[in-house]
């Protein structure tokens, strides 16, 4: 890597990609912000055009790549302006990028990842839909690209830091990974009334600032289904391997059981600005921006089991890892289907998972051993389709 960490960011307007700019501010001797993509806050995008002055930006069509063009002229900079799925991936390969956070929800997200893999990218990884739908086919693009994966995920941030760098000792030394969660806005409301729950009430999240999506799928804890398996195929775990808890104070974000008993943990304040920086400065560490832990002013640890009659779906990650291979794939996107839905008011927040178990019924992934990233593309536009039928089949 070259003194200057030359650094594209895969969807800067979100949470993550705020951070990462945050985190990058504070160092402009050690980051150059070269690439910018973001999908529909173009006010915000030109914002930090403004203030990083990246070589180029990605929109995904060519209406919001005009209007960015045009906005970026009028400001003095001549920053490149680009469109389309094929240009995401271009920036993600491109040469004069040595690092790519990959921050784009969802499956969206795949094709860039796969791109910066197989460009030997440093690739820091908050994107774990890459993971979901991409599984072994991506974690191959890595080996052989001799890319460098770092997990920007909270909890996979955390079980990382917990781990010897080699990483061919980690099955000689671990028993067991314990990803913790937060049990988000609905920890302890009674069951019965979760099909009441508004759109507003399911992204009040206590602890962390996300996007709307993310913050859903963590008042259902399918946030935590996707981890699960993410984490099986980051760390190379046998599912039985993967244990959650609920931890409501989020200041633990997960652990490491080794095989002699000892446990491992990774504690902070709840700010995505530390893994953030990590994966940034990795294996250095630099100044993050976030509040310090203060231990005096802590209040007790707590940890409880996740209720299944309150989150129903944090099972559906066991139940398609013991399936066959493709079936991650189809219910993260029959998971996208039905938030989108939730937070259009056109299902209820119970119904989410009611889409997730019928298009998971309804659909049979059949990949072959040797399948390729178009085929998972295909499978995750079946596996939409299917959901929308799902969806059509609650409203009948």
């Amino acid at each position: 890597m070259t003194a200057v960490q030359r650094l594209a960011i895969l969807g800067s307007t979100g949470s993550v990609g705020g951070s990462t700019l945050d985190v990058v501010a504070r160092h402009p001797e050690r980051f150059e912000v070269v690439g910018l993509t973001a999908y529909q806050r173009t006010d915000v995008l030109i914002d930090q055009c403004r203030r990083f002055k990246p070589r180029r930006v990605v929109l995904p069509d060519a209406a919001r790549a005009a209007t960015v063009r045009s906005a970026l002229a009028g400001l003095g900079l001549r920053t490149e302006v680009h469109s389309g799925a094929q240009a995401l991936c271009d920036l993600a390969a491109a040469d004069d990028v040595d690092s790519v956070m990959a921050a784009i929800v969802g499956a969206a997200g795949l094709p860039p990842c796969m791109a910066a893999a197989r460009a030997g990218k440093r690739l820091l990884l908050a994107n774990k839909e890459a993971l979901v739908v991409g599984g072994a086919l991506f974690m191959r693009a890595v080996q052989d690209g001799g890319a460098t994966l770092l997990p920007i995920d909270s909890e996979h941030s955390a079980i990382f830091q917990c781990l010897p760098e080699d990483s061919r000792s980690w099955g000689a030394r671990i028993d067991r990974i314990v990803l913790t969660a937060s049990g988000g806005p609905f920890r302890q409301r009674e069951p019965d009334t979760l099909h009441g729950v508004t759109p507003e009430q399911a992204v009040a999240h206590p602890n962390w600032v996300m996007g709307r999506k993310i913050s859903v799928d963590s008042a259902t804890m399918m946030n935590k289904a996707l981890e699960v398996i993410e984490a099986r195929w980051l760390f190379n775990l046998t599912p039985d391997q993967i244990k959650v808890v609920i931890h409501p104070q989020s200041i633990i974000h997960s652990m490491v059981v080794c095989r002699d008993g000892s446990v491992l943990a990774q504690l902070g304040t709840p700010d995505m600005k530390v893994p953030i920086a990590y994966g940034l400065s990795f294996p250095e560490r630099i100044e993050s921006g976030a509040p310090r832990l203060d231990f005096l002013a802590l209040q007790a640890l707590s940890f409880e089991p996740p209720d299944p009659r309150r989150f129903p779906g944090l099972q559906l990650a066991w139940d398609a890892l013991a399936a066959p291979a493709g079936t991650t794939a189809v219910l993260n996107a029959a998971n996208e289907v039905a938030v989108a839905a939730f937070l259009d008011r056109r299902i209820g927040f119970m119904d989410i998972h009611r889409v997730n178990l019928r298009t998971l019924e309804a659909l049979e992934p059949r990949l072959s051993s040797d399948h390729t990233l178009d085929d998972l593309i295909d499978l995750d536009q079946r596996s939409r389709a299917a959901a929308q039928r799902a969806l059509t089949g609650l409203a009948a």
